[in-house]
């Protein structure tokens, strides 16, 4: 499929469903984002401090602060979802008062969502594998973050602004809930299979 000159120039505005489900996972990102901001400012105060979310040897999210992997660019990760989740928010805001935006600017809020799992995707591996540690206000990013990514794509396709053969486009207009169910289902098998042990202990 090719993008016309028509295709590029149109604007589309979206549901207030898919409007909320912006303002509700960029919300819940941006609620997870400043806690973690504010205790992670509290443990640099105070190295002794410990998390509300710290409550027992693997859902320590204390541990997950100290590690190298929660400044992945030299500053503490979830600064990064204080602007992301805001951004999401504000998207959403716009489609609720009527806006509609062009296809560039669609593509551009996917790519964001795709850097977005994408970045997810190493911090849960780091937990599980490397950190071996779980935060609960991390999980519900992470969730928040799946859920707005297959959405925007969805949109995307639904809408032509992503090419993809029919199929998919039917497959997306009545399917789409299948892939966040799955993904964050993966998630949830690979957690408790890490500490197995420990959950039936």
């Amino acid at each position: 499929m090719t993008t016309t000159g028509a295709d590029t120039a149109r604007t589309a505005g979206a549901s207030r469903a898919f409007a909320w489900l912006l303002v509700i996972t960029g919300a819940a990102g941006l609620l997870a984002s400043w806690v973690i901001t504010i205790d992670k400012f509290k443990l640099l105060e105070d190295p002794s401090f410990v998390p509300g979310c710290s409550l027992n040897p693997v859902v320590a999210c204390g541990n997950i602060m100290k590690s190298e992997q929660a400044s992945a660019f030299g500053f503490p990760n979830p600064m990064i979802g204080l602007v992301a989740y805001g951004v999401v928010i504000c998207v959403g805001m716009s489609l609720i008062a009527g806006g509609a935006f062009r296809r560039w600017y669609w593509l551009t809020f996917n790519a964001g969502t795709l850097f977005g799992v994408g970045f997810c995707t190493w911090l849960q591996y780091q937990s599980l594998y490397s950190i071996n540690a779980l935060c609960l206000w991390c999980c519900l990013a992470w969730v928040a973050t799946i859920i707005m990514f297959w959405y925007v794509t969805s949109y995307n396709v639904r809408n032509g602004f992503l090419p993809a053969p029919t199929w998919l486009k039917g497959f997306f207009d009545e399917f789409t809930w299948v892939l966040p169910a799955v993904h964050i289902g993966i998630i949830g098998m690979l957690v408790l299979t890490r500490w197995w042990d420990f959950w039936t202990s």
